[in-house]
């Protein structure tokens, strides 16, 4: 070796590489800490449900390895409380889904990165308009209108759920477009227009879509069972019973989120029993949503996501309903009861006005259809000769 080759310097960078990337960063500490603000204050005794409570929220999102409740004297926290997670990822997911979540009527959750509070204390006395976000295009989610031959697209899982491919039914032998392993938990699903492809997994759902199928878009609802769009796809309701729904804080089990967001809309309890699946119809320009449950009908804005008019409609004997496809049109019909005929009425929403009301005699069950123009609508109705009641149970002949 020469003298030349010994005397060289050489930096840090180029000796050790791979140990110089794994160097604590500054604030690297601070990146995965989470300050939340808005929980209840309570003192020593209620201390341990608010625990478990808030860490089940915080907890779906990935490991805690520490949390902290600063207390006054007395023992009672102060209304906030730390979190730390394992990655910064959990963190910053966390943050993203659950800041503004309201856990109960008088607590809403304000949350921060830990790392963020340096920022606020130096930030500069003239604003200054913050720099827009370049343009990230998600490419042409609707590339498949211009299939010149017009051929549609179906999806495959196979091999015990190891494998989901996606093919185009060309002619005279379909065509593979996509095909990757351990895409999905579950069998995935087409939203209404076709524009996205969902998957299923134990962390909750994914969105792919383009001529590539990229991932557009992720939702946290952990095991997660069912979905549901809208008809315009602007959102998705998901179903998860790994939640046991609290009175302490939101609901878990039915989730409304926004598509193109990832915002969560509104979440709800699940019915105790049976689930109906799916439990909201969708007015057909998705501005609102609806469901049945005991002799009421419940009927949601988008815009608000709240009651229409706050209160839901006292409808005895409610068996079903569905929504005109062209109009923000309702029909439902209620059962008979005694000497009261079965009937189907007609009402325009928001107005709540009755357009028809048609009694129907002799009715044992009826399923409401809707051309799909909304010119007409037909019920087929299954009537009974004869009624008997045996115990708590009807029966029809």
């Amino acid at each position: 070796m020469e003298d030349d080759d010994v005397d060289q310097d050489f930096t840090d960078e180029e000796l050790i590489p791979e140990l110089l990337a794994e160097r604590p960063q500054e604030n690297d500490q601070f990146e995965s800490v989470l300050v939340v603000d808005g929980i209840p204050q309570v003192g020593p005794e209620r201390f341990e449900k608010l625990q478990n409570v808030i860490k089940k929220i915080f907890g779906r999102f990935g490991d805690i390895i520490s949390e902290y409740y600063p207390k006054n004297e007395d023992g009672c926290t102060k209304g906030y409380v730390f979190f730390e997670y394992s990655t910064e990822d959990s963190a910053k997911e966390a943050l993203k889904t659950l800041n503004a979540y309201k856990m109960d009527k008088s607590h809403t959750f304000t949350i921060n990165l830990f790392s963020d509070f340096d920022m606020y204390e130096n930030l500069p006395e003239e604003w200054t308009p913050p720099e827009p976000h370049p343009y990230k295009s998600k490419g042409n989610l609707h590339y498949y209108l211009l299939e010149p031959d017009a051929y549609d697209q179906y999806a495959v899982h196979y091999e015990g759920g190891d494998k989901t491919a996606i093919f185009l039914n060309s002619q005279p032998e379909p065509s593979l477009i996509q095909e990757r392993p351990r895409w999905t938990e579950a069998h995935p699903r087409w939203s209404p227009l076709g524009t996205y492809f969902a998957t299923y997994h134990s962390k909750g759902i994914a969105l792919w879509g383009g001529e590539d199928f990229k991932q557009l878009a992720r939702f946290s609802h952990p095991m997660v069972q069912l979905i549901d769009f809208s008809p315009n796809e602007k959102y998705m309701v998901s179903f998860s019973n790994a939640f046991s729904d609290h009175k302490e804080g939101e609901p878990q089990s039915i989730i409304i989120w926004d598509v193109l967001t990832g915002q969560r809309k509104r979440s709800f309890n699940a019915d105790s029993g049976s689930l109906n699946w799916p439990v909201f119809k969708w007015s057909h320009d998705d501005k609102f949503f609806a469901r049945i449950s005991q002799d009421t009908l419940s009927i949601y804005e988008t815009s608000s996501f709240k009651l229409m008019d706050l209160k839901s409609i006292k409808v005895p004997n409610i068996r079903d309903f569905g929504w005109s496809p062209s109009e923000n049109t309702l029909a439902y019909w209620v059962a008979e009861e005694k000497d009261v005929p079965a009937r189907v009425t007609l009402i325009e929403v928001p107005s709540k006005k009755e357009l028809r009301v048609k009694n129907l005699f002799n009715v044992a069950d009826a399923k409401i259809h809707w051309q799909k123009s909304g010119d007409f609508l037909c019920m087929k109705v299954d009537r009974y000769s004869k009624m008997r009641k045996e115990k708590q149970e009807i029966k029809y002949s």
